[in-house]
């Protein structure tokens, strides 16, 4: 997200991929997918091993034919999960879109991003396929609880974006408290707290040492009373 298609996005995405990460997010809006192949391409990684998220732009008038374009940008002959980016125009006119893309054998899943629980409900009276996924903003500041439950009772998984709320919070109190106790960084903590929350989480950055900094999280674990804490920074009703 908000990554040029060029070098920039190319860097990212190879540091990525040599520092550990397999999960690769993009979008069609974003318009960097070509980048994103080019780096998968110059990794040296086997395909299979590195999972790719694309996401339908719903302005398009058809998921599967936008779905095989995306394919050509990234040079793949699927992805493995296929989101619709957000419900414009509501949340269902796209969806048996989204399942012909599946059956296509162009997406491994499909799934929905950006979509509150009402969305949900009516996309659940009108699916063949559920969907896997629902990627949302998600952190200790938009801990979304009725949209877990909501995605936890149909099995769909909820993925966090922005889990660092862009940056705007690493300097809240209660984090820095609990980074400097935990001997780590503020954003190493909030990608933490999503780890033992069990939400997959989707990290940006353009700069190789936090993109590093940001995996070194699976070697410490924040106590109760940290995640607690973390949890009372809610401000979402």
């Amino acid at each position: 997200w908000q990554v040029p298609d060029g070098p920039e996005c190319v860097n990212a995405v190879r540091w990525a991929l040599d520092a550990g990460y397999r999960h690769i997010d993009t979008a069609q809006a974003y318009r960097n997918e070509a980048s994103v192949g080019r780096a998968l391409r110059q990794s040296g990684i086997d395909r299979q091993d590195v999972f790719i998220t694309t996401k339908f732009h719903p302005g398009s008038p058809d998921p599967a034919s936008a779905a095989e374009q995306s394919l050509r940008r990234l040079g793949t002959d699927y992805v493995d999960l296929y989101l619709i980016h957000w419900p414009q125009g509501g949340p269902t006119w796209a969806w048996s879109g989204m399942e012909r893309t599946a059956k296509l054998g162009y997406a491994r899943s499909v799934g929905v991003s950006n979509f509150g629980e009402q969305d949900l409900v009516q996309l659940e009276a009108a699916a063949e396929i559920m969907p896997a996924v629902n990627q949302v903003n998600f952190n200790p500041f938009a801990y979304r609880r009725a949209l877990l439950d909501a995605c936890q009772r149909r099995a769909i998984v909820l993925e966090a974006y922005s889990p660092l709320d862009t940056g705007r919070h690493l300097a809240d109190p209660a984090v820095t408290a609990i980074a400097a106790h935990a001997d780590r960084t503020p954003a190493q903590v909030l990608l933490r707290w999503a780890v033992q929350r069990g939400i997959p989480a989707i990290v940006k950055s353009t700069h190789r040492d936090r993109i590093e900094e940001n995996l070194r999280i699976f070697d410490f674990e924040l106590t109760a009373d940290a995640m607690s804490r973390l949890d009372s920074l809610d401000q979402t009703d």
